[in-house]
Parts: C-alpha cells; sequence; structure tokens
C-alpha cells in the first residue's frame, strides 16, 4: 500500500512545488497516512484545505484502502 501512496502523492506534488512547498510521506498503517507538509505548506493558512480537499481527496481515489489522512 505504501508504494501505491508515494505514487499518488507524485501526482499531486508537483502543484506543491509550484507553490514552494511539498509533502513527505511518513507512515502507512492500517489505512491511515501521515504525511509532512514542508516549505511554503508548513506555514500556509491554506494548509488544512491543501490536505483534506487536495491530498486526502486524491489518496482516496488512488488508494481505496485509505481511512484518513493526517499531517504531522
Amino acid at each position: 500500500m505504501r508504494a501505491k501512496v508515494e505514487a499518488a502523492l507524485e501526482q499531486i506534488r508537483p502543484a506543491l512545488l509550484a507553490d514552494g512547498g511539498d509533502v513527505q510521506l511518513v507512515d502507512v498503517n492500517e489505512g491511515v497516512v501521515t504525511v509532512k507538509l514542508v516549505g511554503a505548506c508548513a506555514g500556509c493558512p491554506m494548509a488544512t484545505m491543501t490536505l483534506q480537499h487536495g491530498i486526502e481527496k486524491l489518496l482516496k481515489e488512488q488508494v481505496p484502502e485509505i481511512k484518513e489522512v493526517l499531517a504531522v
């Protein structure tokens, strides 16, 4: 499942990099994905929206086993 999550993150990464940010995969455990937002994303007030409506939505579409995406 980790490989599927990493592949899905590669799809959204260019948009994050274009805004000066990035996402790092921390862990995948029993359907819960933990990521770390870095760069401009780390301090951005829109980070929660990016996480929920961008990253989490894409991951759930690409990897249906995903239950939740959390940021650390």
